[in-house]
């Protein structure tokens, strides 16, 4: 499944504003090397307090077990 293309194209992190990639099952924002879960598939969980470090989603293989 994975998140809408034209979703990803406007979506930026929500620290410094850069742009975002989907790695797996996140949004990943490489200079602030943060991850942002996504939900069923399809929806982004953009809140910083929500996010891991990118080493701990890169540990997990880019997967969780999160829901909504």
């Amino acid at each position: 499944m994975g998140v809408d293309k034209k979703l990803l194209e406007i979506l930026a992190c929500p620290k410094c504003k850069g742009d975002v990639v989907e790695k797996g099952m996140f949004i990943v924002c490489e200079n602030c090397r943060l991850a942002f879960p996504v939900l069923d598939g399809d929806v982004p969980d953009m809140l910083l307090e929500d996010a891991w470090e990118l080493e701990k989603a890169e540990k997990a293989n880019f997967k969780h077990n999160l829901k909504l």
